[in-house]
């Protein structure tokens, strides 16, 4: 068990550098995700083959898998949209409000009852989203995009632990397969954006090729394998919840990267104190139950 914490926490780490790429990579939020997605998937199919892992699945399988790379994909393209309309911290922010999302689709699809205590936890999360959505009028809509592109990666991680349990494929089989189905739709809408936006620029410049090859090796393989191999032992909604803890390395980075910190103010630390909190009080309770059974 204290392993796969250990996983968890260092994809988090990891998955916090991400949020810096939206302002490091110059084109838009589509076909940045387009690249990050074709990129990971071929560096991930080719080292799988050389280690003999590339095996022919059943169609429902492969059905199963691209369905949550769909979504995934479109968290994605949100995630890059809300911080490209706000900032770096705001974006990753409003991340944190997987945990509540999760908390509430999770019962629904395994059919169980809600947990009280996940839904309380959730609400001091929320409770802090709403003390940063009112701090400045000029991110509302990067807020909204924000909370959508949240809602979106709650059911893919949910849906995604179902579909690995029902399957028994390994972590780098999923994310592969999720990929691939997520590179699929971003293949047909990015193509559809260059003929609505001849303008838009959809072919990377070098240093964003560069960078894209990067966030694709580094920042984008590594989290999702340790997330998905912690989500063998640890449930979905404790992922979730830790994952709130992303927000304070991307905040951190922003601010000694990009300067952010004259932008934020008093309640948006008031905020991100109520997030931290929950994370904390529901990682301690995890860890006391398990030693408990």
């Amino acid at each position: 068990m204290k392993y796969s914490y250990l996983r968890l926490h260092i994809g988090i780490l990891l998955a916090g550098a991400t949020g810096l790429f939206g302002k490091i990579i110059t084109i838009s939020e589509l076909p940045l995700v387009f690249y990050r997605v074709l990129f990971s998937a071929i560096l991930l199919a080719l080292v799988m083959a050389l280690q003999h892992r590339l095996h022919r699945l059943p169609w429902r399988q492969v059905a199963l898998m691209m369905g949550c790379g769909l979504l995934l994909s479109t968290h994605w393209v949100c995630y890059y949209g809300s911080i490209k309309m706000s900032n770096v911290s705001i974006g990753a922010v409003c991340f944190a409000l997987v945990g509540f999302f999760t908390a509430i689709i999770e019962p629904i699809i395994d059919r169980h009852r809600p947990s009280w205590r996940e839904l309380l936890l959730s609400l001091i999360t929320v409770c802090g989203i709403l003390l940063i959505f009112g701090f400045d009028t000029r991110y509302r809509l990067g807020i909204a995009v924000g909370c959508l592109s949240s809602l979106l990666y709650a059911l893919f991680s949910v849906l995604s632990k179902c579909v690995q349990a029902s399957t028994g494929r390994a972590s780098s089989t999923m994310l592969l397969y999720e990929l691939t189905g997520g590179g699929m739709l971003l293949a047909v809408a990015t193509l559809v954006y260059s003929a609505c936006e001849p303008q838009a620029v959809v072919v990377p410049p070098r240093h964003d090729l560069i960078a894209l090859i990067i966030f694709a090796a580094v920042f984008t393989i590594a989290p999702f394998l340790l997330q998905l191999q912690a989500l063998r032992s640890i449930s979905a909604f404790t992922v979730n919840l830790s994952y709130n803890l992303e927000p304070l390395y991307t905040i951190t980075l922003a601010m000694l990267l990009f300067g952010e910190a004259g932008e934020l103010c008093a309640p948006f630390w008031g905020g991100i104190a109520l997030i931290l909190l929950s994370v904390g009080v529901q990682t301690a309770l995890a860890i006391r139950d398990k030693h408990k059974a």
